[in-house]
Parts: structure tokens; C-alpha cells; sequence
């Protein structure tokens, strides 16, 4: 599955509107640790295919919607139910930390 990039226009249809979890990983270009964090997030989005949705928004191109989510440090993955935050992940972590993360979040949400 591949990573899509939400701006407000279709922020409703790719995240608030599905039936399935989605994690919104709020970046910037300019963010080292986002960076870093992009491959390990595009790598972990096929292992949950059909589980949870990973999508991204860029915290500059979309001030708007990082406001509305109270988005004060990046990067930040925001967990979300029908368009209900669930949880956060703040900063950068190795891939197996942020899949006992994710793990434990899905767990809650069954």
C-alpha cells in the first residue's frame, strides 16, 4: 500500500469517511527526524494493508489542518476512528518501536 499525501480537500474522504483506522503522520520538509521517520512509515503501511491506512500531510503546506489537530511538534502520527484521534506517536523511532506502538493502539480500538 502506498502512502498518500491528505491535504483539506480530500482529508475527509481519505481519513474521516473510512471504516478502517488511519495513521496521519504530520511532517515538514524541512523536519530531520521526518525525514528519517518517511521510510520507515512507507515500509510498515504494506504490513498493515487493510488494517490501518497510512497517510501523510505536510505540516506547512497544511497549517490549517495541523492547527485543528493541535500539531505542536513533528514528527507526529495521529491515530484516528471515523475521524476521532485515538492516540499519538511524537518523534522519531526505530521501526520496531513504532510497530509495538501501533500494535498496542489497534489493539485498543478492537
Amino acid at each position: 500500500m502506498t502512502v498518500k499525501e491528505v491535504n483539506k480537500e480530500n482529508f475527509r474522504k481519505e481519513v474521516v469517511d473510512l471504516e478502517i483506522p488511519v495513521i496521519v503522520d504530520f511532517w515538514a520538509e524541512w523536519c530531520g527526524p521526518c525525514r528519517m521517520m518517511a521510510p520507515v512509515f512507507s515500509e510498515l503501511s504494506e504490513e498493515y494493508e487493510n488494517r490501518l491506512k497510512f497517510v501523510k500531510i505536510n505540516t506547512q503546506e497544511e497549517q490549517e489542518l495541523s492547527a485543528m489537530h493541535n500539531i505542536t511538534g513533528i514528527p507526529c502520527m495521529v491515530v484516528m476512528k471515523n475521524g476521532r484521534e485515538i492516540n499519538r506517536i511524537v518523534g522519531f523511532m526505530p521501526r520496531e518501536l513504532l510497530k509495538e506502538k501501533i500494535d498496542s493502539i489497534l489493539n485498543q480500538i478492537k
